[in-house]
Order: structure tokens, then C-alpha cells, then sequence
């Protein structure tokens, strides 16, 4: 009793997740895309089954490795087959493989992503199978969200779930949607079993992210491509390795740099960290929170000329840190909201 706003702010946050995603249902209820990729594996697959995901040494999600919830449930881990030089699946071996191993469910998605996978391929192996293909936007949900990047559940994915508070502008958290019948059944495992009570403020504030999505999120994700492509063309230029160059390096949020021709790679994160640029070990560098502080092509110069230099030893972590602090005051105002 008493939650009857409660209960219209949810219902709203789930109407928008299907405006926005193009679904038929939703649950915006998960407190993390980790309980979405829970609530996936255990609905649609039983101990023993196979399924589908990528390689951790390819961007995979730890969570939906042999290493995650999948050993707790006791399923058997394939791996899609990848080209590294393209960074993206390989279409004719994935389609193969789905064909001869028959698993119950295949994940796309990737916590690195430079490239749309080929969703409509997979999809038509998947329909022949009787395979469950699910859509693991985590990363590149606001560039979905944006019609920027693909569109999953229009190429062929019957399922889509993510966090909302990476390339998505949101607060810390999970949605799922979903057609109707898969929906239904996700439905029927989520609640007790997966998640009791929800995060009401979340939801409200996720809801208002889907509103600001809903309005600036092309504007939004069109910069945030531009801008991941500007600052690898900008650092490729000062002679720092870029995967993907003979593909227009990313057509995402994304900037992968090549450990394998970067010198001293393993130091380069924590010097960059003391010159105020953070990067994670990979090296992946991510544009979402730039753009939406408003930098466009022209900062990313900017923020290469900081970076290589620091990788290079030009100058010293102090000299560059006081330029990175420089640089971020100029964008001290939220856009696209």
C-alpha cells in the first residue's frame, strides 16, 4: 500500500525502455547488468546445456565465462570464433559452429567493442537451431539507444539486456527487453528468484535518463562516434599503435590501443593515471563522458597530444597532469540532458 507513484514511475521507466529499444517488453528492476546476464543463463539454460559467448581474451564478459556465473549453474562454455585484425566475429565459423554443437543460448555483446557484430547472420543460425540469441549491450547500450551503432532486436536478437551507466548515461544498474515470449519467461525467473526488492530512486532516475535519452541521444551518439574516431586518427598520428586502422578504427565509443606494439604497456595505465587520464589495463580508451561534458573533434587533439606524450616520456606525469587539469575545467557543464 502506499506506492502508487512508486508504481507509475516504474511503469513509465518501462514503457520508455521499450519506446526507446524498439521491444515489446521490459523489466527495468535488475540493480546491475550482471543480474540481467544472470537472469538470461538461468532461464534459458539447464545444467549441462552449451552456450555461446565471447572469449575473455577477446573482450569477453568475465561474468558469462567458464570463470562466472555459468560454472555455478553448471553449463558448458563455447566461444564464438574471432578475427583480431577486424575485431569482430567470424561469421562463417560461428555459423558452423551453432550448426554442429546446437547450444541453448548465444550472448553477443563484449566489454570490448569497437564494430556492430552480425547480429542478422547469427540470428538465422540461431532461428534454425532453435538457439535463444540474446543481445549483452552493456557497452555500447546509449550508442544503441542513439541508433548509432545497431539496432539488435530489429536484426534478429530476441533479447537485449546491459548496465545503463556506461556508454548509457544513467544510474548504476540493469534493464532487460525483450519480445513478448521470452520476456514472459525471463519474468517468470527474475522475481523471487533472481531479485526481490527494487531500487525505487534508480528506477526514477533511470526512467529521467530515458526521457534525456529519448531526446539528445542521437545528437549524443553520433558525437561520441566522431570523437572516438578523431582521437584515434589523432593519436595514430603522434605515432601511438591503434588497433584497426584498415577499418576506420571503431565505429563505437571505444579506442583500443595495441599492447602488443605499445612499449612498456604494462606501466603505460599507471602513468597515465598520474597525469589525471584514466584508461583501464587493456588499453581501452572511452569517449561517452568527454562528449557529454561537451568536448568535440577538436579536443580529442588535445587529449592525444597529453597522451602520447606521457607514453613516449616527453615530458614529465606533473607537466601533463596540470594540462589534463586545464583541459577538464573548460567542460565543467553536463550536455545532452
Amino acid at each position: 500500500m502506499g506506492c502508487k507513484f512508486i508504481n507509475q514511475a516504474e511503469s513509465i521507466a518501462r514503457e520508455l525502455v521499450r519506446d526507446v529499444f524498439g521491444s515489446k517488453w521490459a523489466d527495468v528492476t535488475p540493480l546491475s547488468g550482471h543480474i540481467t546476464d544472470m537472469t538470461l543463463l538461468s532461464t534459458f539454460a539447464r545444467r549441462g546445456d552449451k552456450i555461446l559467448t565471447m572469449g575473455t581474451e577477446y573482450g569477453g564478459y568475465f561474468g558469462t565465462s567458464e570463470a562466472g556465473f555459468p560454472r555455478i549453474l553448471g553449463l558448458v562454455n563455447l566461444y564464438f570464433p574471432f578475427e583480431k585484425d577486424r575485431w569482430n566475429i567470424e561469421i562463417e565459423k560461428t555459423v558452423e559452429l551453432i550448426t554442429n554443437e546446437v547450444p541453448k543460448l548465444v550472448i553477443l555483446g563484449a566489454s570490448y567493442i569497437l564494430f556492430p557484430h552480425p547480429v542478422e547472420q547469427i540470428a538465422k543460425a540461431c532461428r534454425e537451431t532453435g538457439t535463444v540469441l540474446a543481445y549483452d549491450g552493456s557497452h555500447v547500450l546509449g550508442l544503441i539507444a542513439g541508433g548509432a551503432f545497431q539496432q539488435p532486436l530489429k536484426e534478429g536478437a530476441r533479447i537485449l539486456v546491459g548496465s545503463t551507466h556506461k556508454s548509457f548515461f544513467g544510474p548504476q544498474g540493469g534493464i532487460m527487453a525483450a519480445f513478448k515470449p521470452e520476456g514472459e519467461q525471463m519474468k517468470e525467473t527474475i522475481f523471487p528468484a533472481i531479485m526481490d526488492n527494487a531500487h525505487w530512486n534508480r528506477i526514477a532516475a533511470l526512467a529521467q535518463a530515458l526521457l534525456e535519452m529519448k531526446r539528445f541521444g542521437r545528437k549524443y551518439a553520433a558525437q561520441v562516434i566522431r570523437n572516438s574516431r578523431a582521437l584515434a586518427e589523432a593519436l595514430d598520428e603522434r605515432g601511438i599503435p591503434v588497433r584497426c586502422k584498415d577499418y576506420g578504427y571503431t565505429a563505437s565509443h571505444q579506442v583500443l590501443l595495441d599492447m602488443d606494439r605499445l612499449k612498456d604497456s604494462a606501466q603505460v595505465p599507471d602513468k597515465l593515471e598520474q597525469a589525471n587520464v584514466i584508461v583501464d589495463r587493456g588499453i581501452r580508451l572511452g569517449t561517452s563522458e568527454m562528449t557529454r561534458r561537451g568536448m568535440q573533434e577538436r579536443d580529442m587533439n588535445d587529449i592525444a597530444e597529453i597522451i602520447a606524450k606521457v607514453i613516449r616520456s616527453q615530458e614529465t606525469v606533473s607537466t601533463a597532469r596540470r594540462k589534463a587539469t586545464v583541459l577538464a575545467r573548460k567542460f565543467r557543464q553536463v550536455r545532452y540532458a
